[in-house]
């Protein structure tokens, strides 16, 4: 096995050719995901940013070493800040974040949020890093599309039996969707003003029409539903509609509940142009997603302190635009990582364990791993979630008092 040293050093066009097996359940049938997101890398690289980058690296190397059993990582979108609009070796920040996993030889996947893109760094660069490396899975599945109009990471990863380890002519156990919010800012353009442009901040229809028609392809390919799970940055609309109409219960659905801010489309008007509240150009997607048999839930991150989880169902809000279809879905957000980007709450990555018997009903289990090594939130999404009372989770803040000496210092 190359070290992580060699790893480094290797010319991008030798990795990027490398193969990469498929992901397989264990031989016990079980899969375990760590999810991190918010990590903000590189803000105010001449000042306290590099140490804040190292603080959020150790959230990331604690996590894993707490979640030794991990078999797969997502990084749930806003890897680099936006903030830093003049570094144009931007991209290099991924290689830190993506050591402590390389390091455990293990693979990720990505969602890009709306940090990925800014004035001088384009997704398509942020992607090709992502690229280079032989344990990315990262990639753009809708065809003929401009990555700058539609999002670049748009796909799907199927997860086979450990009986299956090429993934050749057998079922997928399940499929795992990824799916790119965009916004951020337009590569290399300004307005007439001088300033910069907002991209559109949701999932593009094309997009979404990518995904009925390859799901329907895989339900015909295969004779059969196959359980799925989606990770995207932003959440749609129905998250906060649920958290500022019917409230989040601290006992039924455990997470940090303080943030009631944007979403996908919000900000846009009905005729796809900025200035107003809400545009619903979320509609679609929301639709979709919910009304896919099989579709367990949605993993969002964005909100910097929100970590909750919820059941979507015909009953949760009978007068909404957009009705989930069958038993419903499960829309969580994750734990935010990083000590870049707004707010301070304690940092930490969403943990999921997928079990072949039970993603079978539609049931994962999931908690949150705190930076501090403890284990909050944790919970059974299954039929009875809901009704089931858990421990609250804590709302604690964490700093980083260095940063801020070295802020004040300048």
């Amino acid at each position: 096995m190359r070290s992580l040293i060699t790893l480094l050093t290797l010319p991008a066009a030798a990795l990027a050719n490398l193969p990469s097996r498929p992901l397989t359940f264990r031989d016990d049938g079980t899969f375990r995901i760590a999810i991190f997101e918010d990590l903000h890398y590189g803000e105010y690289p001449d000042t306290y940013g590099p140490l804040q980058d190292a603080l959020t690296t150790k959230v990331v190397t604690d996590v894993l070493d707490q979640e030794a059993e991990t078999d797969f990582v997502v990084l749930n979108g806003d890897l680099i800040s936006r903030g830093n609009l003049f570094a144009h070796n931007s991209t290099e920040y991924l290689d830190q974040l993506v050591a402590p996993i390389i390091e455990r030889n293990l693979t990720w996947g990505s969602t890009y949020g709306n940090h990925e893109s800014n004035f001088v760094r384009h997704t398509d660069a942020v992607l090709e890093r992502e690229q280079s490396w032989p344990n990315g899975r990262t990639r753009t599945m809708v065809p003929n599309t401009n990555l700058t109009d539609y999002g670049a990471t748009n796909y799907y990863l199927p997860l086979f039996g450990s009986d299956c380890p090429s993934g050749c002519g057998c079922t997928p156990e399940i499929i795992l969707w990824f799916f790119d919010s965009r916004f951020g800012h337009e590569h290399d353009e300004r307005d007439d003003e001088g300033g910069f442009i907002f991209r559109p901040n949701w999932v593009h229809e094309r997009v979404v029409e990518w995904f009925q028609a390859e799901n329907e392809r895989i339900t015909t390919k295969f004779g059969k539903t196959i359980p799925a799970i989606t990770f995207v940055h932003m959440p749609f609309k129905v998250y906060m509609t649920i958290q500022s109409e019917n409230g989040i219960d601290p006992r039924r659905n455990p997470g940090m509940n303080r943030d009631y801010y944007t979403g996908q489309a919000d900000g846009w008007c009905a005729d796809g142009t900025p200035g107003c509240a809400y545009g619903g150009q979320d509609i679609p997607f929301m639709r979709a997603v919910s009304s896919t048999p099989g579709m367990i839930g949605v993993f969002v991150g964005h909100h910097h302190g929100n970590s909750w989880c919820t059941k979507w169902t015909s009953d949760t809000l009978p007068e909404y635009v957009v009705q989930p279809e069958g038993e419903g879905l499960f829309l969580c957000f994750g734990q935010r990582t990083g000590y870049g980007g707004g707010g301070n709450w304690q940092r930490g990555s969403r943990q999921l364990l997928l079990e072949i018997d039970k993603i079978a009903r539609g049931e994962v289990e999931t908690w949150i791993r705190l930076e501090n090594g403890e284990v909050v939130g944790a919970v059974s999404l299954n039929a009875t979630y809901g009704e089931d009372l858990y421990p609250e989770s804590p709302t604690r803040e964490t700093y980083c008092e260095a940063c801020k000496w070295q802020e004040l210092s300048r």
